[in-house]
């Protein structure tokens, strides 16, 4: 035993051979004089700084160990040098004085934030201490976070209690005062507020709202919600299913379990990585990406062991442009619907709600008509950016029902356009109703009942990728074919694509346009049958998020009124619509790869639901042989960490 506190000529302090706050390589630490160990991390007394790097506002009153004890600073400073060489990894070092003698307690890998995590494991590299397996293997993904989005300052969240927790739906930190709507989100934006929408639940009406907000806030859904994929798919930070408030919309308040009362207009703070609401305005950080040469390092280290592909889930030309900076390889799903949401959409979604409530083919036609110039547009554009990286395509897919009009205004432009009375105009409307839409009149089921629809998007996806390739650029789109269940379907849908395949090369004037026809695999039954599926898809793309909802039976908008128990009794070790559940949903998976390439054995398989982001999931679908996962774009950094670090525990 050996004591800090026999006076002045002894003291006792914790230090660490690099900054765990910035990863500077820097000896930093603090000491007390006359005192023990726990004296130093109880917070009783204010610690000196060990060396001027270490000086803060608190604590640069006070004299540094280098100048109180030079000679015992230097045998110190020297002790640490060695540690780390021999550890080769940043530690964490206790020490204490007595009467004069250095006595070294213990050390131990040092813990580190996310930022000094990236730059401690680049440096190291640089400096030959470690290989580029070790660097990699050093950053947690999920410490990226930290790096690519705004967090609240630690500093403020350690010593604030939260009024409320939810899931962990968009990364990241945000503040702002609350609204309760889309419209007032809309409106406080426009006048320079930073605002919070909190919602019950989120629907594509809502978008512009969302769009604008800082952060999203609900009281339903799950990780795979409307509110969760759109807050990740732009990088903005998001919580759902917050059962711990409880919204009241005709104040215009919401009152948390904890006994707060929040009105419209006074702010919150949310950790969306944590899913924890905070009352009041905190600090955040931020981090600018571009100036950060540890990470861009790190990513090159990353991009030369890693051997599965990264692409992007986009469906504008700016996530588009996000996700290539970011280091996708691809867009793994565009969703064409999309289009039709937000700004700008007011065209094209009235074309697309009068094509949805004609009753003839002709009536059908004549709207895809109108509509095929947007989409046409919209899918040229992205394509344009991507640059020659595969693009795969998903046909329409959502209910017909989400489109359709409930204001008496639009539905009045509707049936003036197509001729008809109110009244008939919502007979058609009705007759859209459906009990259970999810598995209902969606995807290539549209497709076959109305097969222009189909006609329509291919034709548009083949002559934008002609008229790119004719100026002298390239393209590659990969059409994909939604919910399927049979081969049938299949062989049903590539009949048009062929007939519209031949009529686009005779207009365009060339012999060949280079796509790949593939489908989505998201029920039970096409993992089931995949090897019948792929005697006629180019390519398999599996679609996580359905196939979860419908292997567990859970509806992933509704799991928020159950998941946090199920997850607090363990009795789900996590949530499956965020980690892929390996032991039953991939084993559908893993049969679905293994009959398809039983049929075709260089089939191309990718996943691009929302577990293509997470890292866990990115392992297991690199051990099944996957050619690439498909994630938001703001994801693709820690997909690409989590892609090399497969590679290199597969390796071993």
């Amino acid at each position: 035993m050996v004591f800090g506190n026999m006076g002045n000529d002894s003291c006792t302090g914790v230090a660490f051979t690099r900054n765990p706050g910035n990863g500077e390589n820097k000896f930093y630490g603090e000491y007390l004089v006359n005192a023990q160990g726990e004296d130093v991390v109880a917070g009783i007394r204010t610690p000196a700084p060990v060396n001027q790097y270490s000086m803060n506002e608190q604590s640069k009153q006070y004299t540094s160990l280098e100048k109180l004890m030079p000679s015992l600073y230097k045998e110190l400073f020297s002790y640490q040098k060695r540690l780390e060489q021999h550890y080769k990894d940043m530690q964490d070092i206790e020490f204490t004085i007595e009467k004069g003698k250095l006595y070294m307690l213990q050390c131990r890998v040092g813990k580190r934030n996310g930022i000094a995590a990236v730059r401690m494991a680049s440096e190291m590299h640089k400096e030959k201490l470690i290989d580029a397996a070790t660097a990699i293997m050093r950053v947690g993904p999920n410490q990226l976070v930290e790096l690519l989005l705004p967090m609240i300052d630690p500093a403020v969240e350690i010593v604030t209690k939260p009024i409320a927790k939810g899931l962990p739906a968009g990364p990241g930190g945000a503040r702002g005062r609350v609204v309760f709507t889309s419209d007032d989100s809309v409106a406080w934006a426009a006048k320079g507020e930073k605002v919070i929408l909190v919602r019950e639940e989120t629907s594509p009406e809502d978008v512009d709202g969302m769009h604008k907000a800082q952060a999203i806030l609900t009281t339903k859904g799950g990780m795979t919600s409307h509110a969760a994929l759109v807050a990740r798919g732009w990088g903005k930070c998001c919580i759902v299913g917050c059962s711990d408030i409880e919204i009241h919309n005709d104040t215009k308040t919401f009152h948390a379990k904890t006994g707060e009362i929040i009105k419209e207009g006074d702010w919150l703070s949310l950790n969306g990585t944590k899913g924890l609401v905070y009352e009041g305005s905190m600090a955040l950080t931020d981090i600018d990406l571009a100036k950060n040469e540890s990470y861009k390092y790190l990513m090159q280290l990353v991009d030369k062991i890693k051997q599965i592909g990264v692409r992007t889930n986009a469906e504008t030309p700016e996530d588009a442009a996000h996700a290539m900076k970011f280091g996708a390889e691809g867009i793994g799903l565009f969703r064409t619907e999309h289009m039709f949401y937000g700004e700008g959409s007011e065209q094209p979604l009235f074309l697309l709600r009068k094509m949805i409530v004609s009753k003839t083919e002709a009536e059908r036609r004549s709207a895809l008509n109108e509509l095929f110039k947007y989409v046409k547009k919209d899918i040229k554009d992205t394509m344009k950016v991507m640059k020659g990286y595969p693009v795969t395509i998903r046909l329409l897919d959502p209910p017909l029902h989400e489109f359709v009009p409930h204001d008496s205004d639009k539905l009045t432009r509707l049936g003036k356009e197509l001729g008809i009375s109110m009244s008939v105009l919502r007979r058609r409307v009705l007759a859209l109703h459906e009990n259970n839409p999810m598995l209902g009149h969606r995807g290539v089921r549209l497709g076959i009942s109305f097969p222009e629809i189909t006609e329509m998007q291919v034709r548009a996806i083949l002559e934008a990728t002609a008229e790119i390739l004719k100026s002298g650029k390239k393209a590659f789109p990969e059409i994909m074919v939604p919910v399927t269940v049979t081969v049938n379907e299949l062989i049903h849908q590539k009949e048009i694509v062929d007939r519209v395949y031949k009529e686009v090369c005779t207009k365009m004037k060339m012999k060949k346009i280079p796509y790949l026809y593939g489908t989505m695999i998201e029920t039970p039954r096409a993992a089931i049958r995949a090897e019948l599926m792929a005697n006629v898809a180019d390519f398999f793309s599996y679609g996580t998020n359905d196939l979860t909802q419908m292997s567990f039976g859970f509806s992933r908008d509704d799991i928020g009124g159950f998941l946090p128990k199920y997850l607090d009794l363990k009795i789900l070790p996590y949530d499956p619509f965020q980690t892929i559940d390996q032991d039953g949903v991939g084993e559908l998976v893993r049969a679905g790869i293994t009959g398809g390439r039983k049929a075709k054995p260089h089939l191309k398989v990718g996943i691009c639901g929302e577990h293509g982001g997470d890292a866990d999931s990115v392992k297991f679908f690199h051990r099944l042989g996957m050619n690439y996962v498909s994630c938001s774009p703001f994801r693709v950094p820690i997909a690409r960490l989590a892609a090399a670090q497969a590679a290199i525990e597969n390796k071993k």
